[in-house]
């Protein structure tokens, strides 16, 4: 047998990596809409020849996870000895592997020598797909056909052709097609990239060689992963959580139950009295509670393990047909990320008993999303979405960081210059939300306050929000983080509540407010240093 040698298996990883936080750069960087440029809603990978993961760019969990069913899909459809170079493949339906229907997925094979060797793969979030709001996020379909124009498994590019019906048939059905098919040449360049390096990798390495490495790297990362698994006590221990509701009926709270088994250094999740899927949209499909997992299991392992496929081989999901973690189609699923977000902080909640040193406090576990779109008085329409962030929970060890993304999302806010270049909207005020995050010993991270004011009419204005009913609950003594709240502040005076999901009309002069969740504070708040009280105090963020 062919030993490798381990420089040469790392100079490669490092390599690997790399290409893959190049090609996040080029999709940064070429993309059209401000919820990519600026709220970096996208990532970049690339994969095996069989479909596993094998290197990926600083981006977001539950993109990268949800491109591994992605992947399989692909293969399936079209079988690598039909493959050719420059071939480009695109899919969004979550029920054929993908997640929701903005997320479009776009992948090429990397042939080296006559064959497919590896695959680059870019996964977008754009910021109009069709259905029935701007957005492509209505918080109150009740069926998958009103959220956008669904695209199986298809060619993109034909040995370099583009395939000029499918991109008509994108444009005629979104709103902003200049800005949609801006942000899927985006997607195209940088997988050009992943495969133009990954092939020059090739030639100076052999195609063999480098295949051998990419299998060292999957199997040292799952060894990694099984030695760190073996260190949790062995044990099921368990979790529950609650969305605020689905959308339709508003007084109904979601349950997410997790049951997580911890035994011979594999993980494994039940999902067994988590809710029966909803009719609003916030179901997610199997893509989605892998994603949940993926993260978790990285969250809760050592840090320094390279990620690829390797990492995910110990983990196995008990997904109840017909539940909320995998619905039967067509239920609507485009507020996914929601209950992601949440799927996540349960499976790394359930184990604090066993890791106190390890797992903090409940984060808010939300990922505030108000979509804005109508005609701008300067001509054309417009879309843009805003992603805005609660605080995370505290540590044994540290407060909890001030309005940040946790849980497997991983965006930016849009500064205020993107939105009023981009829209007829004013952003009045940006703050921190003082005293939401909850009491301990370590204080639970930051909410945020934004305000926009409408500049122009007929604005169609989606609210997805969470954590409006339950609090991110604190542990070990800690207290729970507040509860996000937002309002619509109408120019006539009137003072409507969002009751966490929306879908509604705004006129000139009339003012959104919303203000997020804070994270859940860690132990005794009487042991809080004094010197931090005092901090806090003089800084505002707690009274």
């Amino acid at each position: 047998m062919h030993v490798l040698d381990p420089v040469t298996v790392e100079v490669t990883r490092h390599k690997l990596e790399g290409i893959a936080n190049e090609m996040q750069s080029a999709l940064l960087r070429s993309s059209f809409s401000p919820i990519v440029k600026e709220g970096l809603d996208a990532s970049a990978g690339l994969f095996t020849a069989d479909g596993q993961t094998l290197a990926q760019a600083c981006a977001i969990p539950i993109h990268l996870a949800t491109l591994i069913p992605v992947m399989r899909t692909i293969i399936d459809t079209f079988p690598l000895d039909r493959m050719h170079p420059d071939d480009t493949f695109l899919l969004n339906d979550p029920y054929t592997g993908g997640t929701h229907l903005p997320d479009i997925a776009v992948i090429q094979p990397i042939v080296h020598n006559g064959r497919p060797i590896a695959f680059s793969a870019a996964m977008t979030h754009h910021q109009d797909i069709g259905g029935m709001s701007a957005g492509s996020v209505p918080t109150h379909a009740t069926e998958i056909y009103q959220e956008g124009l669904r695209l199986p498994p298809l060619k993109l590019r034909d040995a370099g052709v583009m395939n000029e019906t499918l991109i008509a048939i994108i444009r005629q059905n979104v709103r902003i097609p200049d800005v949609v098919m801006g942000d899927i040449n985006a997607q195209l360049a940088a997988c050009r990239i992943g495969a133009r390096r990954v092939a020059e990798l090739a030639d100076r390495s052999g195609d063999n060689a480098l295949t051998s490495i990419f299998e060292e790297l999957l199997s040292r990362s799952e060894t990694m992963t099984r030695q760190a698994l073996a260190r949790i006590p062995t044990g099921t221990y368990r979790y529950v959580d609650y969305l605020d509701n689905d959308g339709i009926e508003l007084d109904k709270p979601i349950r997410i139950e997790v049951a997580v088994t911890v035994r011979d250094a594999r993980i494994g999740i039940d999902f067994t009295g988590t809710s029966p899927q909803v009719r609003g949209p916030l179901n997610c499909v199997p893509s989605g509670s892998l994603a949940a997992a993926c993260f978790a299991i990285r969250a809760l392992t050592d840090p320094v393990i390279p990620t690829n496929a390797g990492c995910f081989r110990p983990i196995s999901l008990h997904l109840p047909k017909g539940s909320l973690v995998n619905p039967e189609e067509p239920a609507p699923v485009n507020a996914r990320t929601s209950t992601i977000k949440r799927i996540a902080g349960a499976i790394i909640s359930a184990l604090a008993e066993v890791l106190p040193d390890k797992v903090p406090a409940p984060s808010a576990g939300e990922m505030l999303m108000v979509a804005f779109g109508g005609r701008n008085p300067t001509g054309g329409n417009f879309v843009t979405g805003d992603l805005i962030a609660g605080g995370s929970g505290a540590s044994a060890m540290h407060d909890g960081v001030d309005v940040i993304e946790t849980d497997a999302t991983n965006c930016m806010n849009l500064p205020a210059e993107a939105v009023e270049m981009e829209t007829p909207i004013r952003l009045h005020r940006v703050a921190l939300r003082d005293g939401s995050g909850g009491a301990g010993r370590h204080r639970g991270g930051l909410g945020t306050i934004r305000e926009y004011e409408m500049l122009s009419d007929n604005i169609t204005f989606t609210h997805r929000g969470e954590r409006h009913f339950s609090a991110a609950r604190g542990i070990f003594g800690g207290g729970d983080g507040a509860r996000a709240h937002s309002q619509i502040r109408r120019a006539d005076g009137t003072v409507e509540d969002i009751p966490s999901k929306l879908v509604s009309r705004l006129m000139r002069g009339d003012r959104v407010v919303v203000e997020t969740a804070g994270g859940a504070g860690y132990g005794n708040p009487a042991e809080r240093d004094r010197l931090a009280v005092a901090a806090d105090a003089a800084d505002g963020k707690q009274t």
